[in-house]
């Protein structure tokens, strides 16, 4: 497989294996989208990527990052969804959404105003964890879940997943990593819990589990479920990744197609060895031991690189953001370098190669 080659999921097609990651905008009030993640999230699309992911959208109002984060809470949400899902479709391109909770790495700013807490006297909120110890000594205490508001949360994605199908999008993921809600609940360091919820790799998988299965409940079986996940902490005695592999063997046969394949955000104490594509053997990892779909992504910034991990077998689609933020248009440039014939939108094609078609 190349960069450039279809892959089917379920009923869906990707024209590529090229995925626009989800990434924060901050640009919300009260998690309503704005022209801005029209424009943003449309250009993605124009530029020739398979799939377009909004940012982490919120599935309940304490569940965001900030105040300023997108959100799918209310049925008042849709509308403007659907008019950036509806785009995204006339530019041949799948669109799809995020959904996540931000657990106690909610109510905080926005990054270029600092980091840390947003206080309730600010527009901030008291965050909820899997157990009640702060992210950092600058973010705030959450209070733990009972299993009253576990059940709450877990119904609140249900929710949310029906209104990402009323929107018109056509592939869902789950955030599961970088220190969040269920990321909380799967790693030893941050889940303290006694009941069963908590204590041992069955127990601390168990919210993922119930999240999979109450989106699976309102998700067409003809439409693609991913879920991103952490595959490790960094952190001695932390998440890693044969726990993934394992939690990942749980989730496939509840209806989890792809595995998008990060790491870290749990913890200030994680040690990351950062370099280009340092993540891509847990992508390989889980792949072949799980044998499941898996995304390949971090510090993927090079179009030759993507392409050798797909024909390496390392992974099945390449997740790209901080090179969509550069460049929102590669994808066309990178396919007229090697000679394929990808379509353009017939506004562009004055600018494009020779006999270049139109979409």
């Amino acid at each position: 497989m190349d960069l450039f080659d279809s892959l089917k999921i379920r009923d869906v097609v990707l024209k590529n294996r090229i995925v626009v990651s989800p990434m924060c905008q901050y640009s919300s009030s009260d998690g309503f989208a704005s022209d801005w993640h029209l424009v943003h999230l449309g250009s993605r699309a124009v530029g020739g990527a398979a799939l377009v992911f909004t940012e982490a959208t919120a599935v309940t109002p304490e569940g965001r990052i900030s105040p300023w984060d997108l959100g799918i809470w209310k049925d008042e949400h849709i509308e403007q969804l659907t008019r950036i899902a509806r785009f995204i479709k006339e530019q041949k391109v799948i669109p799809g959404m995020q959904l996540a909770h931000a657990g106690r790495k909610g109510s905080t700013k926005r990054p270029w105003e600092g980091v840390g807490m947003i206080p309730p006297s600010e527009g901030g909120w008291t965050p909820v964890a899997s157990s009640p110890f702060a992210f950092d000594t600058n973010y705030p205490v959450p209070t733990a879940l009972d299993e009253a508001g576990i059940r709450r949360i877990v119904n609140g994605f249900r929710e949310a997943a029906a209104r990402v199908l009323k929107a018109g999008f056509q592939v869902i993921e789950l955030h599961a990593a970088h220190g969040y809600l269920i990321h909380e609940f799967l790693s030893p360091i941050s889940n303290k819990r006694t009941d069963s919820y908590g204590g041992s790799l069955d127990n601390r998988i168990r919210f993922l589990r119930e999240v999979v299965v109450a989106v699976r409940e309102v998700w067409p079986a003809a439409l693609p479920l991913f879920v991103r996940i952490s595959a490790t902490d960094w952190i001695e005695g932390g998440w890693d990744v044969e726990q993934s592999t394992y939690a990942v063997k749980q989730i496939a046969p509840l209806g989890v197609d792809l595995i998008d394949c990060s790491s870290a955000g749990l913890d200030p104490a994680q040690k990351i060895p950062i370099k280009q594509g340092y993540q891509v053997p847990f992508a390989q990892q889980i792949r072949d031991g799980a044998q499941i779909l898996t995304g390949a992504v971090g510090l993927i910034d090079v179009p030759a690189m993507a392409s050798e991990i797909l024909r390496s077998d390392k992974a099945d689609v390449v997740i790209f953001a901080r090179e969509f933020l550069r460049r929102p248009y590669w994808p066309m440039e990178e396919a007229s370098k090697l000679g394929i014939a990808v379509p353009w939108p017939a506004q562009y094609l004055r600018a494009a190669p020779h006999d270049t078609p139109a979409r």
